[in-house]
């Protein structure tokens, strides 16, 4: 089976894991996937990521990150750019999520970047996801 969008199809993952409440999940091995794991881990909407290899492109497995009381953190994982019709946006026009409580996930020259390293950057990008 084709895929035609793989960066839907980790986020698709993602949001189905913590409906679910499950602790990791598996997603598809790439850079840009890699990016995205990146700064969610690194704004503290998942706890981890390890890269497996399987002999092919391998996997990421993600571990998914909970409140104390087992609520959930990652509430909406929203796709912005899609494949037939690509979304980008300057540093001016960046949105802010929540009010600057979400976040906008950016492909950049720089690598995929929050929205708040692109302002600190002074770069806009492909605005891929946004997080709330």
């Amino acid at each position: 089976m084709s895929m035609n969008d793989p960066i839907a199809d980790t986020l698709t993952r993602i949001r189905n894991a913590v409906r679910n409440r499950d602790k990791k999940v598996n997603c598809l091995n790439s850079k840009v996937n890699r990016g995205i794991c990146d700064v969610l881990q690194s704004e503290g909407y998942v706890d981890k990521y390890d890269v497996i290899e399987d002999g092919r492109q391998g996997l990421i497995r993600v571990h998914l990150k909970y409140g104390s009381r087992g609520e959930k953190i990652l509430h909406s994982l929203k796709r912005e750019s899609k494949p037939g019709r690509r979304v980008y946006c300057g540093v001016k026009d960046m949105p802010k999520p929540l009010d600057g409580l979400g976040i906008a996930i950016v492909s950049t020259s720089f690598g995929v970047l929050s929205d708040r390293q692109c302002r600190e950057k002074n770069i806009g990008g492909e605005l891929l996801a946004t997080v709330d």
